[in-house]
């Protein structure tokens, strides 16, 4: 991700904890909700969440996993998602500042990795990088879950169907689920015969 676009969420998380409501917003709520019933496992070994924001998702995949790892760019969003984890959860989940995709946790296995709302900051050609460094680290079985709004915005670097189309082309995934509304898509997949 380049410097004016992580100085530019750094500034929208300076100037406010929920720069898009994600807490309050009946999309950002609803949409959690259909991504968290999606998931085909009840609990999780090892996530990893890159991209986590003011750490909403992230206080909601915590009881359903041992260990989270949450990742942003931003450290004033990072610093919101601290605030906003609740207490008991707290030492299920690390939170790592990480310039994506070039600062991906390589020697990590996850089990399951949400990529929500991020990839499609990115160019296509490093939204590809980003995306194959998530399979590469699935370990066998792993899932990888990703959502990702349709409509056009002015951060938008490159389109979801493209995304996830790059994400389908990944050797070694097998699509699991596909869900599409009118506002995004959500699909999943699994690692299938060990580590693509």
């Amino acid at each position: 991700m380049t410097d004016s676009r992580l100085r530019h969420f750094e500034a929208l998380y300076s100037a406010s904890d929920d720069p898009w409501n994600v807490h309050g917003a009946w999309y950002e709520r609803r949409k959690r909700a259909i991504l968290l019933a999606s998931l085909a496992r009840p609990h999780y070994r090892n996530v990893f969440e890159p991209g986590c924001g003011n750490g909403a998702l992230s206080a909601a995949l915590a009881p359903r996993c041992e260990r989270l790892l949450a990742s942003d760019g931003a450290a004033a969003a990072l610093d919101a998602a601290r605030k906003s984890l609740p207490p008991a959860l707290a030492d299920a989940v690390r939170f790592e500042q990480r310039t994506l995709p070039n600062d991906w946790p390589d020697g990590e296995t996850f089990d399951l990795i949400v990529i929500s709302e991020l990839a499609y900051y990115f160019p296509l050609p490093e939204a590809a990088a980003l995306l194959a460094r998530a399979a590469a680290s699935l370990a066998p079985d792993g899932e990888l879950a990703m959502c990702h709004y349709l409509h056009d915005f002015d951060d938008r670097a490159c389109g979801t169907e493209a995304l996830h189309r790059t994400a389908g082309d990944m050797p070694g995934l097998r699509r699991s689920l596909v869900h599409r509304d009118q506002d995004f898509v959500l699909e999943t997949w699994t690692a299938h015969g060990g580590r693509p």
